[in-house]
């Protein structure tokens, strides 16, 4: 199958001032979240990529947008609904740090598969239609552009920690062990036996062997000797 790099949106002024901001419309990157979607833009740079697919909110959009600037023959990133923010409902547009007396709050850090926002959508929904949709368009840029071929999906934190907890083969009252930080990157590759995940919230590093199609869909016994290095240019 194809490889899925999901990148999630830089920092905004929502993260900073550690306000909730769910589906707010209006919500953009601030400087610094300018800044480290720049930063994860000149990182992909390096891998030709199939497609991008961004959640609908400004956020994502703008993140994907520094993604594309850096790359040839990428010209959009079209939306895709089912990687939109979880929909929190009335904890929409308050602060963390009330929330965080709410007795509902002890719930979602230890047992999210039981949670449901109120008048908002559950966890466990959320991770199933994120899921099936990244499955879904991994399926089709493989079919499109074959076995080897390397996509992004631009969306949010609790989107994309429940995207790798499936991968990880993790239940979801075991997701808020993962850590998504704002413009990171995580690396999925989903494989005809089983899915292997290269990388989880990485902010630096080298992502050109990304560019190399794996030579083989079985884990190495020991580890192996790591990814092949591209070919020298000119090679």
């Amino acid at each position: 199958m194809a490889t899925v790099i999901l990148v999630r949106h830089g920092r905004t002024t929502a993260n900073a001032s550690g306000l909730l901001a769910g589906r707010t419309p209006g919500v953009e990157l601030d400087e610094a979240g300018r800044g480290q979607a720049a930063v994860t833009g000149d990182r992909l740079a390096v891998v030709p990529l199939a497609g991008v697919v961004s959640s609908p909110l400004e956020r994502c959009r703008q993140t994907a947008q520094f993604i594309l600037d850096r790359q040839a023959g990428t010209p959009h990133a079209p939306v895709e609904q089912e990687l939109t923010e979880c929909d929190y409902g009335r904890w929409q547009g308050r602060m963390l740090g009330d929330l965080a007396k709410e007795e509902l709050w002890k719930t979602v850090q230890s047992q999210p598969s039981a949670v449901t926002f109120p008048g908002g959508e559950s966890m466990a929904a959320m991770q199933a239609r994120s899921v099936a949709a990244i499955r879904r368009h991994d399926a089709a840029f493989e079919a499109e552009h074959g076995p080897g071929a390397v996509w992004a999906a631009v969306s949010h934190g609790d989107i994309i920690k429940s995207v790798l907890a499936d991968a990880l083969g993790m239940h979801l009252d075991l997701f808020q062990r993962l850590t998504v930080g704002p413009a990171s990157v995580s690396i999925v590759h989903y494989g005809k036996g089983r899915p292997t995940v290269f990388a989880t919230n990485t902010d630096a590093g080298d992502l050109s062997w990304l560019a190399v199609p794996p030579a083989s869909e079985d884990a190495p016994v020991g580890g192996g000797a790591g990814h092949a290095a591209p070919p020298a240019e000119g090679a």
